[in-house]
């Protein structure tokens, strides 16, 4: 690649990238996944529209693959432990016989009612069998409903893929005759424990690591952390297990333990979560030839009303049978298995492998996403709703967050009392800091204490103030002032200019 090459491919990647943030706050403003306006992206810079060439499916898989590890290890980061180990156990049944049951249901339907042959018809039903976590999460987080409801359709959302991503994989090389039940049950049993124990096992190996071990920066423990999860993805993959489990259970090992720099690490973990999501959305967008989406317009519609109304319902019922799950609960469950990247990516596999049909494969799954996403996305809540699960009844838990500054337009700010400074045996009333400066918290021997205008500050004492961003100058003058001539400083003439000789400690 030539230098004028590389900084037309960055202008236009830098382009893609901003008209993507663009679409991902157009969807958030009416209430949809931003899985289908990133899809949208690619689909216009695709060469049927502005004229980006793109039709390599087997670099898209393995773009896409790459996508979807640092997808799962920042929802393994960002997922509560708290919050899903009550419904581990249900959760695992949905993710492993729920999607066994979901590809026989679907295959037979699109067996009998549009013909496909056995092979095509299991491809298509392990295809669209995973739920996307992503979408699911958008839409839920946003719903007053039942806490163990939200973490049993989440956790499933997130032990899904990797069962899925097997079962493809064992049909999309059976290309000959079918491979036989038991050899299936093997693999999957194989991957997802194999899979799980590394997940596990690196997941600890970092927490003790990043424990121990102090990096000269902060903003290494982020990349240290996901790093981490990346290398449980691709040693799970180098022994044939499932990469998928073991990103995201090392996610979730890292994101529940006490590491330094936790604020950090998930917000670069977000941040590097919504990249890899952008990446993977246009690129599969940019794959997918749009002339040739409406003549597998009508087979995507009976395939995901199969999955829909028969498929999913079904295998919510059996599978929640055990646990003593409400009608209504089974309702809402069935209807909030949005389908999202994983069915997309997976429908490159047998395009990449070169099974007779996989073409139509691809362009009826990418139809049948962005279909039954834009109906079954915006009527969540109203399922909710009507089924009697989400109101003004349903108790929510506060939504703590960590605020950056930048937003409240407020600054931060460390003060020490040093030795000699006036500062010792004024009350924090009489410091007369300008509004609306406020000092927050006081460490004083190794203990924190909330003050209050009373409390005295003595010698030794680290202050932790808040200002605005138009104030702190003032708040400095005013600190500066008392620590050279105590509470009277104004009165002597003090006002703390920064030219002066002594100043406080920040």
């Amino acid at each position: 690649m030539t230098l004028p090459e590389l900084y037309m491919a960055l202008l236009v990647g830098g382009a893609v990238l901003l008209a993507s943030i663009a679409a991902a706050r157009a969807a958030h403003r009416i209430g949809l996944p931003s899985l289908l306006l990133f899809l949208g992206v690619g689909v216009i810079v695709g060469e049927d529209v502005i004229g980006v060439r793109f039709d390599d499916a087997e670099q898209a898989q393995a773009l896409a693959n790459a996508a979807l590890a640092i997808i799962l290890v920042e929802g393994g980061l960002t997922t509560r432990w708290s919050s899903v180990r009550p419904v581990v156990a249900p959760a695992g049944v949905l993710a492993t016989l729920g999607v066994g049951i979901s590809v026989a249901v679907t295959a037979a339907g699109v067996h009998w009612l549009l013909g496909l042959e056995w092979h095509l018809a299991l491809l298509l039903g392990a295809i669209v069998s995973s739920t996307d976590a992503a979408a699911t999460f958008a839409v839920l987080r946003s719903l007053p409903l039942p806490r163990k409801l939200t973490g049993l359709v989440e956790a499933e959302s997130g032990f899904n893929d990797a069962p899925t991503i097997i079962l493809v994989t064992v049909f999309t090389t059976a290309t000959a005759d079918l491979p036989h039940p038991g050899h299936i049950v093997a693999s999957v049993v194989y991957q997802l424990v194999v899979g799980g124990l590394m997940g596990l096992a690196v997941g600890r190996i970092g927490v003790a690591a990043l424990r121990r071990i102090a990096l000269p920066a902060t903003g290494l423990y982020p990349l240290a952390t996901v790093g981490f999860g990346i290398i449980a993805f691709a040693a799970a993959g180098v022994v044939d297990a499932s990469g998928i489990i073991a990103a995201y259970l090392a996610g979730v090992v890292l994101g529940n333990a006490k590491l330094p720099h936790r604020a950090a690490t998930r917000s670069f973990a977000e941040g590097a979560g919504w990249l890899a999501q952008i990446g993977l959305f246009v690129t599969l967008g940019l794959l997918v030839d749009p002339s040739e989406l409406p003549s597998a317009a009508l087979p995507a519609a009976v395939a995901g009303l199969i999955l829909l109304l028969a498929a999913r319902p079904v295998s919510v019922f059996l599978c929640l049978l055990p646990f003593r799950t409400s009608w209504r609960e089974q309702v809402f469950i069935s209807w909030a298995g949005l389908r999202g990247a994983v069915p997309i990516v997976l429908a490159t596999y047998p395009v990449v492998a070169g099974v007779d049909g996989a073409d139509n494969l691809l362009g009826i799954v990418f139809v049948l996403v962005v279909l039954f996403t834009l109906i079954q996305g915006p009527a969540l809540p109203r399922v909710a709703r009507w089924v009697g699960l989400s109101g003004a009844g349903v108790v929510r838990d506060a939504q703590v967050e960590t605020a950056p500054l930048d937003v409240l337009d407020a600054e931060l700010l460390t003060v020490s009392v040093p030795p000699g400074s006036r500062l010792h045996g004024v009350s924090v009333l009489e410091l007369r800091l300008p509004s609306p400066t406020v000092v927050t918290l006081v460490v004083r021997d190794g203990t924190t204490l909330v003050p209050d205008g009373d409390t005295v500050l003595r010698t030794g004492d680290e202050l932790l103030l808040i200002t605005s961003r138009d104030m702190r100058e003032a708040a400095e003058r005013r600190l500066r002032a008392v620590g050279r001539r105590g509470r009277l400083a104004r009165w002597l003439g003090e006002h703390g200019d920064a030219e002066a000789a002594e100043t406080v400690g920040r």
